[in-house]
This record gives C-alpha cells, sequence and structure tokens, in this order.
C-alpha cells in the first residue's frame, strides 16, 4: 500500500487546496521543505500528498543523514510519474474542478479493464482520479485471479 506520493508543482499552495477539495482532506503546510504543502484525508490509511516546488529533487544523504530536499533550476514541462488515487468525489465534481482551473480533465477506459478520471494538474501533471465506483472496478480487476495470469503469462516473442 502507497501511504503518501510527492510530486514538485509550479504553485504547490494553490495545487494543495485544488487536492484537498477533491479528497475532502485538509491541505497544510509541509515544514521539512519550505514552500511545499500536503494534503492529507486524515483517514485509516494515513493517505497523504505531498507537494514540493518546481525543481525540487530528493538526494540521498551524506553518511547516515537522510535524505536532502535539493532545488533544480531545471523543471520539466511535463511530469513522468503519475499515480493512480481513490477520491469520494463524483465524476461531475472533478470535472467542475478541472474546468475551473483550466486543467484537461477526461474520463478514460484503460484497455476494458477500468475506467479512470485523468486529472492534469497544472496541465503537467496526470494523476488517475478513481470515484467510488471506479476504485470498485479497478479493485475488482487488480485482485481477480485471472489478472495474475494475464500480467504474468510468457510474453511472445517479437520478430522484426
Amino acid at each position: 500500500m502507497i501511504h503518501h506520493i510527492s510530486f514538485a508543482v509550479n504553485n504547490p499552495y494553490h495545487v494543495a487546496q485544488v487536492l484537498a477539495e477533491i479528497l475532502k482532506a485538509e491541505a497544510v503546510p509541509f515544514p521539512p521543505h519550505p514552500g511545499s504543502y500536503m494534503v492529507i484525508p486524515f483517514d485509516e490509511h494515513g493517505t497523504a500528498i505531498e507537494l514540493y516546488p518546481s525543481g525540487t529533487q530528493l538526494e540521498p544523504g551524506e553518511g547516515d543523514g537522510q535524505c536532502a530536499f535539493v532545488q533544480n533550476a531545471i523543471s520539466p514541462k511535463f511530469v513522468d510519474i503519475h499515480a493512480a488515487i481513490s477520491v469520494p468525489a463524483s465524476q461531475e465534481e472533478i470535472e467542475k474542478i478541472g474546468d475551473r482551473e483550466g486543467w484537461r480533465t477526461l474520463r478514460c477506459t484503460r484497455e476494458t479493464f477500468f475506467d479512470v478520471i485523468e486529472f492534469w494538474v497544472e496541465n503537467r501533471l496526470m494523476i488517475e482520479l478513481l470515484t467510488p465506483e471506479m476504485a470498485t472496478q479497478y479493485v475488482k480487476f487488480t485482485t481477480h485471479p485471472e489478472t495474475r495470469r494475464i500480467f504474468t503469462a510468457e510474453p511472445a516473442l517479437v520478430t522484426a
């Protein structure tokens, strides 16, 4: 289980406010890295999303030291990671918030197995939002015995 995840965004405070609205959570400062915020629903899983200023990198500490926040002057146009997150909001609520923010929001079917809403934070970071009914589809797919067979079957050889 993933308990928390972090993303670097252009406006951590604003993104935290928007995600808190969708997750029906609270947006709070993240003291270890000034200018960062956390979205915390205070649920039974300890779920949290950390939002750092664009260009923030986590680097290993020296010796026994823990990781360090390092600011990089270069920030990518698009973010190369994403997460699928179950949310209590409905599709209509998510679309309304996406429209208000001017962020791409699109319901998609992933290979006929389950649906997600691609929610493009700042139009550069994709988060797959799963409404309660979508989360049920996703869990049914990922826990079905056939799913293991689909993903662990010997792949066919590709010839050129």
